[in-house]
């Protein structure tokens, strides 16, 4: 009951802290819709150059653009919630380095969700959009034959990717904790993670791949799942099962990043000014 409640209280705090960046933001929307139009801008180009890459080859290790824009569409929509709700945590190494965590460790609030919550760039939902728009057209591309398991697979896969680039971020910031100045390590996580989902898993070697898989288990946010969508075989011949164990994944690394969390914010010590 007591964590329950701790969950609570952490979300309560979250919604607070992203609701007053969100009215803040939107006393400037013209502002609010360029730099929203430039981060959807900003990462179209990214599909740009998969669509550069297909005007010179008709596949990409067997994979046709329909297929390769449905990857690079549950990739981007999941990342880009996860970077919408939590990705200010790369700041955390800046507030230990200048002393400002101290501020929030005196609040009358979970320090996770004050660290998640700062500066709520609404502006985010640029990426969002454009990798659910990707995923639009890649849908209306593809020949699959629709059964009501894979309907619900959809949101399901996405939902998971989410949690466990959610989960990501947080281990990232826990390391932070330790070496202070690793928000580009952690960057090469979060951004190199969804970059690397972009393409199929043909692409890469095979110890790569289990990395992703079996390390850090990106591969459950777009590989595995749309392996059993679209009829391809599952990387490294995973069984088929496993395309709906994205959610269990995701919980499984969001426990274990919580605990990071923990450890971490034990160890801090303040730097005393």
């Amino acid at each position: 009951m007591a964590e329950y409640g701790r969950v609570r209280e952490g979300v309560r705090a979250y919604g607070l802290i992203a609701g007053t960046w969100v009215r803040s933001t939107m006393a400037y929307r013209a502002s609010f819709l360029m730099t929203t139009f430039g981060n959807f801008a900003a990462t179209f180009f990214d599909f740009v150059a998969i669509m550069l890459m297909f005007s010179r080859v008709d596949s990409l290790a067997g994979w046709s653009l329909p297929e390769v824009a449905f990857l690079y569409g549950l990739s981007a929509v999941a990342f880009g919630m996860a970077d919408l709700l939590i990705g200010s945590m790369d700041r955390l190494g800046r507030r230990v380095r200048d002393g400002t965590l101290d501020t929030l460790l005196v609040r009358p609030a979970p320090v996770l969700a004050q660290v998640a919550a700062d500066r709520f760039a609404l502006r985010r939902l640029g990426r969002v959009t454009q990798g659910a728009l990707v995923l639009g057209w890649s849908l209306s591309r593809l020949d699959v034959d629709w059964t009501p398991l894979k309907l619900l697979l959809m949101p399901v896969m996405i939902a998971g990717g989410c949690g466990i680039f959610c989960a990501v971020f947080v281990a990232g910031a826990a390391f932070q904790f330790l070496a202070q100045d690793a928000s580009e390590v952690q960057n090469a996580f979060t951004y190199g993670g969804t970059t690397l989902l972009q393409y199929p898993p043909a692409v890469f070697t095979e110890g790569l791949v289990r990395g992703v898989t079996f390390v850090l288990p990106l591969a459950f946010v777009n590989w595995v799942p749309a392996a059993y969508v679209l009829g391809r075989p599952y990387p490294l011949g995973l069984p088929g099962w496993t395309a709906f164990v994205s959610p269990l994944v995701a919980l499984a690394c969001c426990a274990l990043a919580g605990l990071a969390w923990r450890a971490g914010l034990r160890s801090y010590r303040s730097t005393g000014s």
